[in-house]
C-alpha cells in the first residue's frame, strides 16, 4: 500500500482481521444488529458505514460497507487491509444472468469476469479470482448456493443487450476489484452473493422485496461468518 494511513475510513472502534463487505451501508447496520454481540460503529466517515462486534466464535468480526462500484470497493479495502484487515468476503446483491436462478438464491464466485474499470487498473486480466480456500470454506457453509463465474461490470443498468454477452452466473459491481486488491496484498479475499434481481427476456427488471432481503442477506452473512472462522 502507497498510503501511510487511512484518507477516507476514520476508525472509531477497533478492527477485526475478519471483515464483512456489503456494498449498502443500510445493510451494513442490519447485519451488525443481526449477527454480531455489542456491534460498535467503527466508521461514519463518507457515509460509509462500518461496525464492529463479538462474532458468533468470540472473536472480533468488522461489518464494514463498500458503496457502489469497484472505484469505492477497492478504496475501503485497500485502507481496510492497511489497518489490519487479515481475511475479507464480500456480501452482496447481483442481477442473475443463468436461467434458473431466483430471487433471494445465493451465488458463490469462484471468479469474476472483468469487465469493469477498476480491477483492470489493478492489473487484473480478463478474470480475477478469489481465493480457493476461503471460498471452498464459503461453499461448504452455503451448500445450497450456485457456484462458478460472475461478472463485474460498471454500469447498473446495463441494457439487455450488454447483459447478454456475458457467459456468467450472475452481474455484480464490485467483486472483481476486490479479488484483485486481495490478490495484490496478499490478503484472501471471497465472495457471497444474493439475487436481487431478474431478467425477463425482454430486459425488464424484477427486483427482490426488502424483507425477503433482508433475510437472504442475514442468510448470506451468517454463512461469511462461519467461513471466515473456519
Amino acid at each position: 500500500m502507497s498510503h501511510s494511513a487511512p484518507i477516507h475510513l476514520r476508525p472509531t472502534a477497533p478492527l477485526g482481521e475478519r471483515v464483512l463487505l456489503p456494498g449498502d451501508p443500510g445493510r451494513a447496520l442490519a447485519l451488525a444488529q443481526a449477527l454480531l454481540v455489542e456491534p460498535r460503529m467503527f466508521n461514519h466517515h463518507r457515509g460509509l458505514w462500518g461496525y464492529t462486534g463479538a462474532a458468533p466464535d468470540g472473536e472480533p468480526l468488522t461489518i464494514q460497507a463498500t458503496g457502489i462500484g469497484g472505484p469505492s470497493a477497492a478504496i475501503v479495502l485497500e485502507e481496510l487491509i492497511s489497518l489490519g484487515a487479515r481475511r475479507a468476503v464480500r456480501v452482496g446483491t447481483c442481477g442473475a444472468l443463468a436461467p434458473g436462478l431466483a430471487l433471494g438464491e445465493l451465488v458463490i464466485a469462484r471468479e469474476s469476469i472483468c469487465a469493469d474499470g477498476t480491477s483492470r487498473a489493478l492489473g487484473a486480466d480478463g478474470h480475477a479470482e478469489a481465493d480457493p480456500a476461503l471460498t471452498e470454506a464459503l461453499i461448504r457453509q452455503a451448500p445450497d448456493a450456485h457456484v462458478g463465474t460472475i461478472v463485474s461490470v460498471d454500469l447498473f443498468y446495463e441494457t439487455a443487450a450488454r447483459r447478454a454477452r456475458h457467459d456468467a452466473l450472475a452481474v455484480e459491481m464490485e467483486a472483481a476489484a476486490l479479488f484483485a486488491v486481495g490478490t495484490r496484498a496478499q490478503v484472501p479475499v471471497a465472495c457471497v452473493l444474493t439475487v436481487s434481481d431478474t431478467f425477463d427476456p425482454g430486459g425488464a427488471r424484477r427486483r427482490i422485496d426488502d424483507h425477503a432481503l433482508l433475510a437472504a442477506a442475514e442468510t448470506m452473512g451468517a454463512a461469511a461468518i462461519a467461513a471466515l472462522a473456519a
